[in-house]
């Protein structure tokens, strides 16, 4: 039974409800459909985002699975009882799903003021707010308006600017990852390219770094952000992972020559395939991820090779795709091999940005660069509460400390 019909039967086992408890239990209705759409709305985004996992191994990335535990809300209406939806996915770096609307350990209600941006962001727009609280209470809270809204977007412009400006000089990233996020702007012409960049910090938190607007085959954007992280005090990566595409690698080079460079592997991929005959594609991705799953450098520049072998005499191109980021494929295997799944991919940047597109896209566009920066930013702030430590955490002070691994392993006999 769907828990929103439980919940009017609840009701109606009461023999004389009061309004009280009608409210309540509406509450609870329209916390559960929420919820529901929530969940429906995030597992739609990841099967299509991996839907390439679908076609070859036959399941999809994320499903549902159940409900977490009931557990009671206090709310000004009294207490109310929710049950979230619980995820299963088949890709190990996708989360499982956590509701924007009841987190985690929520055990009562937010004030008013910070409920308004929390439904904000999970997908109301500004003309959904009035009819939203009318059915939850009634009648719309004192001095709520969809001003209110406009007011709370204009703070986020300004709390965008404070960020931007915020010392870095005890920031230190260990790994740093790099990609460009794509949005339709409403009143100015083309589209926005969000340069996003997110950090590992020494105690395996990922944090984000930077979000700005630029263009992503531009090394003039990405160069102003990097300096400007510099010019703040931030210390050089150990290691920096994108997508081969960007100008952000030309930049890396001018203002953090020491950093290393892994090429994403999922990008690399896609790219490789993109030229290719559909039928060709299974065996060949089949081929290609032998080669970044393999357990040493040795193994899997023998796939590589195999891999140039099978397909050189037919096509060329995409082995000429993959063959011209070879000093930048492996670097991966230099690295704590608890840290592979993180630092072979820019998925980081992926899964967190999902739900940030799909927010934007309910608002089909935004009006501005500044406020399509403001809303994203505030999304991946949010999001960043979510995210998890490294996997192998542990070993990302001796990777800042300069030890060296050996296909994952560290080194003991280096001097």
């Amino acid at each position: 039974m769907k828990p929103e019909l439980s919940m009017l039967n609840g009701l109606s086992s009461i023999q004389h409800p009061t309004i009280e408890e009608i409210v309540r239990v509406g509450a609870q209705r329209m916390i559960a459909i929420a919820v529901e759409a929530e969940v429906k709305a995030e597992v739609k985004a990841y099967v299509e985002q991996f839907q390439h996992i679908t076609i070859s191994e036959g399941k999809a990335a994320m499903v549902r699975n159940g409900y977490l535990p009931e557990r009671s809300i206090t709310t000004s209406a009294g207490p109310i009882s929710v049950r979230v939806p619980r995820t299963r996915s088949s890709v190990e770096t996708l989360k499982p799903f956590v509701s924007a609307l009841i987190p985690r350990y929520m055990r009562k209600t937010l004030k008013l003021e910070e409920a308004v941006p929390l439904l904000y962001l999970g997908g109301l727009s500004n003309n959904d707010f009035i009819p939203a609280f009318e059915k939850l209470f009634g009648e719309l809270p004192v001095g709520f308006s969809s001003a209110s809204i406009t007011r709370m977007k204009q703070l986020w412009l300004e709390e965008h600017k404070a960020w931007n400006k915020r010392d870095l000089s005890l920031s230190r990233y260990c790994y740093l990852w790099a990609d460009g996020i794509h949005f339709n702007l409403r009143l100015d012409e083309g589209r926005l390219c969000v340069l996003v960049l997110i950090g590992a910090t020494p105690d395996g938190q990922k944090e984000l770094v930077a979000v700005s607007g630029g263009y992503r085959e531009s090394a003039e954007s990405w160069l102003e952000i990097l300096r400007d992280l510099k010019e703040r005090g931030m210390p050089s990566p150990n290691l920096c992972i994108g997508d081969g595409a960007l100008g952000f690698w030309k930049a890396i080079r001018q203002v953090y020559p020491a950093a290393e460079h892994q090429r994403c592997w999922v990008h690399k991929t896609a790219n490789v395939l993109d030229k290719m005959p559909k039928s060709i594609q299974p065996s060949a991705k089949s081929l290609i991820h032998d080669i970044y799953r393999a357990e040493t450098e040795t193994d899997a520049r023998s796939a590589y090779q195999r891999f140039q072998e099978r397909y050189q005499a037919k096509y060329p191109k995409a082995v000429e795709n993959l063959m011209k980021d070879e000093a930048t494929l492996f670097t991966f295997y230099h690295y704590p091999a608890e840290h592979w799944q993180h630092i072979r991919s820019t998925n980081v940047i992926e899964s967190a940005f999902s739900t940030v597109r799909l927010r934007t896209a309910k608002t089909r566009g935004q009006g501005t660069m500044a406020t399509t920066l403001a809303m994203v930013f505030k999304l991946a702030e949010r999001a960043q509460l979510r995210w998890k430590r490294l996997r192998g955490h542990h070993q990302l002070p001796k990777v800042i400390n300069g030890v060296k691994f050996i296909n994952g392993i560290e080194n003991t006999l280096a001097a």
